[in-house]
């Protein structure tokens, strides 16, 4: 969200809806790029391997989501402090503040890491995972937990230098780790000279080799370039956690990570559920999931973008401006999220094809889904844009709140006492139920006059921050950076 140099476009002026739809184009971009990573892997085993392998490609990146959510929350927070301390002109504190996020970030992945492995049967076991893809899902979540401390690194490289203002060299490496990924998954899943066969292992491994070169290729280009974030010499001490660095980190970081995990452990009930309905159902979900990652990227952007305007509007004073921001949201998220859930209803097989094969039973049963879920991601849009306008007042725990009462006690609450007359339809229906509560609560928090009469400047760079702490954890392995 910041300009060539460092510092912020002014949002106070001009027209509204173009100059949001402008804005929150490069973070739309950016959540395409990193969906796109694990769409195309998931297009690469479920067309060699079948529908078994996509199934536990699915469960595996729900469990993924809910680790990483637990450590992104602090690397979220450290941005916003690296961007304050580049704003103020104090690189060292910049630099102390990126190192103890690194310290405090990576120790987490290191000790999860190993966790993860050893516990992955019993994660496995708990999430009702159907015995036909208990073994892809094995082996292929733990040779996961084996990319996660590099990915970490690199994630929170990447958000540190754009907090300090450099967008573009996360992009970049973003970029290599993409193409090595998929360039990788088919050679590697189906054998290549005197490489042999290595089915779902492969695409597992080919997700780790892009992480680790990644991660080398983005630490050097840094320290190559004396890029003003690496740390050297007597700066390398910054990597133990600083009590007062650490103190804010977790303080920030601790509603955002909070957020991310009740949305991933929610993720995760569902898939147990879904995973009781047997392997086809639950392969028909994976593929649903892919697709969903998409429908909810644009009301992401939007409301990054928006929080940012928003921030800056209250900051100069015009509070009346925010309603006519809000409705520019929302205007432009359902006409893009509309237009694209329907472009997606209307060719929904040749797109669930991809992942699941032309002759796969699954497909149905995923255009079913599509049909009776899709539709929710339209009002968890609205949501988030109103969540967006309120978190630029200085409202942090209501939208923690809305989100928790709407995916916990209301879908699943839906869930159970739909489930006896509808069976598996309860399941897709709660979605649409949970967002349509969820977008009613919302709307009376955002009309409440309290928050705005006491309204104070948050920093634009936490509110957009924030606001990607909302989406679902649908398809993706992390959540969006």
């Amino acid at each position: 969200m910041r300009g060539p140099k460092g510092g912020h476009r002014d949002l106070t002026q001009g027209p509204i809806l173009s100059t949001l739809l402008i804005f929150s184009a490069p973070t739309l971009a950016s959540n395409i790029l990193q969906a796109l990573n694990g769409s195309v892997n998931s297009v690469w085993v479920g067309r060699l391997l079948g529908d078994s392998a996509l199934a536990a490609t699915a469960n595996a990146n729900v469990v993924m989501f809910l680790l990483f959510a637990a450590v992104f929350g602090f690397g979220m927070a450290a941005t916003v402090k690296v961007g304050q301390a580049f704003g103020a002109g104090n690189v060292d504190a910049a630099r102390r503040t990126f190192g103890t996020a690194i310290g405090l970030c990576v120790g987490l992945s290191l000790v999860l890491a190993p966790l993860g492995w050893l516990l992955t049967p019993h994660l496995l076991h708990a999430m009702s995972t159907p015995p036909e893809i208990f073994g892809f899902a094995l082996i292929y979540l733990r040779l996961i937990f084996v990319a996660m401390p590099a990915s970490t690194i690199t994630v929170i490289m990447g958000m540190g230098l754009r907090g300090a203002g450099d967008a573009q060299t996360s992009l970049r490496f973003m970029i290599v780790s993409v193409v090595l990924d998929v360039g990788l998954n088919p050679l590697l899943i189906g054998g290549f000279g005197p490489i042999p066969p290595l089915g779902i292992a492969g695409s597992a491994l080919a997700t780790a080799i892009a992480a680790y070169v990644s991660m080398a290729g983005l630490i050097i280009y840094v320290y190559a370039k004396s890029l003003p974030l690496r740390l050297r010499g007597r700066e390398l001490a910054y990597l133990i956690p600083h009590p007062a660095e650490l103190r804010y980190i977790l303080t920030k970081g601790l509603p955002m990570g909070a957020q991310m995990l009740m949305i991933s452990a929610s993720g995760l009930i569902i898939i147990g559920l879904v995973n009781q309905e047997g392997a086809m159902t639950s392969a028909a979900y994976g593929a649903s999931l892919q697709v969903w990652t998409y429908l909810q990227m644009p009301a992401m952007a939007i409301s990054a973008a928006l929080s940012a305007m928003a921030a800056q509007t209250i900051g100069a004073g015009l509070v009346s401006r925010l309603g006519k921001i809000t409705r520019a949201g929302l205007i432009l998220n359902v006409s893009i999220t509309g237009a694209l859930t329907l472009l997606l209803l209307a060719f929904d097989r040749p797109v669930l094809t991809l992942f699941l094969g032309p002759t796969s039973p699954a497909v149905d049963a995923a255009r079913h889904i599509q049909f009776l879920g899709s539709w929710s991601y339209i009002l968890f849009g609205m949501t988030i844009v109103l969540f967006g306008t309120m978190r630029a007042g200085g409202v942090v725990i209501t939208p923690i709140v809305i989100l928790g009462i709407a995916m916990y006690p209301v879908r699943l609450g839906f869930y159970a006492l739909a489930y006896p007359k509808l069976g598996p339809d309860a399941l897709w229906l709660s979605f649409p139920v949970g967002s349509a509560a969820a977008l009613m609560m919302a709307t009376y928090a955002y009309r409440r006059p309290g928050w705005r009469q006491h309204a104070r400047v948050v920093d634009q760079d936490e509110c957009s921050e924030e606001a990607q702490a909302d989406g679902d954890c649908s398809g993706r392995m992390a959540p969006s950076l």
